[in-house]
């Protein structure tokens, strides 16, 4: 197993708890020296917060561990490839290096229909490695929507 694998493996833990609590199954981990310094899943509905996505609450949680706003130095595992909002944070944070587990084609913005995290008219760009892992990470995400659709879990 890779380091990548190892930390994505961490951030799947984390979907695993959105999946539990009935929300879209996506986990972040932000990786500091070999340290989980921030971690997150999606909370959207749960908080009624359209910007609770696991990216979002783990880069707020990596930042207050360093006591920092710039998280340089950093790696960012996700499960599902970083919506514009995301990516966008992403940049702000000076996040050197993202990890995707899945691509998201309705959403993507590291590399499917944007890459604002490698756009050369930004100040920050992002390396970008996707696809660790994925068929674990496109599972969990497949199952979840199955079982919306089956068992009428609720809408995400």
């Amino acid at each position: 197993m890779t380091d990548d694998e190892k930390w994505m493996e961490q951030a799947l833990r984390e979907a695993e708890q959105a999946y539990e609590r009935k929300e879209v199954p996506i986990g972040a981990v932000i990786v500091h020296n070999w340290r989980i310094i921030g971690r997150g899943y999606n909370e959207t509905e749960t908080l009624q917060d359209p910007t609770a996505h696991a990216e979002m609450i783990a880069i707020t949680a990596g930042a207050t561990q360093l006591q920092s706003r710039r998280l340089e130095a950093c790696t960012l595992y996700v499960t599902l490839e970083p919506c514009p909002m995301c990516a966008g944070a992403i940049i702000q944070a000076r996040i050197p290096r993202l990890v995707f587990g899945t691509s998201d084609p309705k959403a993507g913005a590291c590399g499917t229909l944007f890459n604002i995290v490698q756009d050369k008219r930004l100040n920050h760009r992002v390396e970008l490695v996707g696809r660790v892992l994925e068929g674990k990470c496109s599972e969990i995400l497949k199952e979840f929507f199955t079982k919306v659709r089956s068992d009428g879990i609720g809408k995400p």
